[in-house]
This record gives C-alpha cells, structure tokens and sequence, in this order.
C-alpha cells in the first residue's frame, strides 16, 4: 500500500461488540442517540485500533477490515464511524478549511 493510502471497508457491517456507522461528508460529531432520545455529540477522533490493548483481545475489527482501515470512534460513546466515499476532504476529520476572507497579502521587505 501506497503512503496515504488508506483501506476503506465496503459496507458498514454491523460487527458482534461494536456499533459501526458511516459518517457524513463533514461530519466531526456522533449523531448518536440515547436511550431517551439525545444525540451523544461526542467528537469523532481517527482511532488506531491496532495499538489498542482492549480491542486487541477481541481483534474483530482487524479480522473483518484488516490492520490498518480508516475508523473514526465517538470519544463518549465508543460507536465507530467509517468515513463516508463521498466526502471530498479526504482523511482530515476536521474538513478542508477555508480561504481566508480578509484576503491580505503582505509583500517581501526590500532587501537594503
């Protein structure tokens, strides 16, 4: 595999100790809901689930995706997210970003 390059699991399949989602383009908090209908809103973080002590017992992630997929964990509810193929920004959680809308530029100093 390529450096950047990232495994992407087809389908959000459902595995036997964790609820797997797919997340929205943009999306940097769980739409999760409660027993009682609230949404969790925890932030959705890159989870390397390889290097996990508690996932390396169960190891279901790793025998359904392999070692190194894109996954994304709520940081309260533990649900896993996958990112979604139609969002354009890639890896980054976080999104693109924005042009500044001051639009300054400032010029080199003449060199005297």
């Amino acid at each position: 595999m390529a450096t950047g390059e990232t495994t992407v699991p087809h389908a959000a399949q459902q595995l036997p100790n964790h609820k797997v989602k797919v997340k929205q383009p943009g999306q940097r908090a769980c739409n999760e809901k409660d027993d009682k209908g609230k949404f969790c809103g925890g932030h959705l973080k890159r989870w390397f689930y390889a290097s996990d002590a508690v996932e390396q017992e169960c190891a279901c992630i790793e025998k359904a995706w392999g070692p190194s997929a894109e996954v994304y964990r709520c940081e309260n509810c533990k649900t896993l997210y996958l990112p979604s193929p139609k969002d354009p920004s890639g890896v980054n959680v976080a999104g693109d970003g924005r042009i500044s809308i001051f639009g300054l530029t400032i010029p080199p100093k003449d060199a005297k």
